[in-house]
């Protein structure tokens, strides 16, 4: 089961970077709305790899649960924001509505990108860091997956800092973290099975 949801895992993270490069390249609204739901979609993809990882690193209840907690939180809230994005705000201007702008997502500062930060900078910060604690497996490649894990949780606070109170492009350290970070996690994962 496990080399499974890696599996998945891999290619939720694939098909995650294609959408976004698709909207990048085209900006019609059906990329948009593919990315966003992959972006949905992949929250609850995230806490199944990191369960089976934290069950794999024999990670005490209190991390593991915590980190549990930390990944619900990041699904309701991106699954909040681009909902209400998809069906709500997007609706609105298309029928003529003045959205403002910080009600908008893609914009900052909104509601909107405020909430998708938090999710996918603060709270899966915090689930990474969860998964990396404690550092005391003797096992090289075990050790190694929590210190990426901790470096991936540590991507993604600094980015959701860095947005709010220094500079917003500084948000695209997060991606690197939840984004290439886990997709490293995955393959290490894959290749020690």
């Amino acid at each position: 089961m496990g080399k499974r949801i890696h599996l998945v895992g891999i290619i939720a993270i694939i098909l995650y970077f294609l959408s976004v490069g698709s909207f990048l390249i085209s900006q019609t609204e059906i990329a948009l709305t593919i990315w966003e739901l992959m972006t949905v979609i992949s929250g609850p993809i995230v806490l199944l790899v990191l369960l089976e990882l934290s069950h794999r690193l024999s990670s005490p209840d209190l991390y593991r649960n915590a980190m549990a907690v930390f990944m619900a939180c990041t699904c309701a809230l991106t699954g909040v924001a681009h909902i209400v994005n998809i069906t709500v705000t997007r609706r609105l201007i298309s029928d003529g509505v003045e959205v403002p702008l910080y009600f908008q997502i893609g914009q900052w500062p909104s509601v909107e990108m405020a909430v998708d930060y938090l999710a996918w900078g603060f709270f899966m910060g915090l689930a990474f860091i969860c998964l990396g604690l404690p550092l005391t497996s003797t096992d090289k490649t075990m050790r190694g997956l929590k210190v990426i894990s901790l470096i991936n949780g540590i991507l993604c606070l600094i980015g959701f800092i860095g947005a709010l109170f220094i500079n917003e492009n500084i948000w695209y350290l997060a991606p690197m973290g939840y984004g290439f970070g886990l997709l490293i996690l995955c393959i290490i994962r894959l290749r020690k099975d």
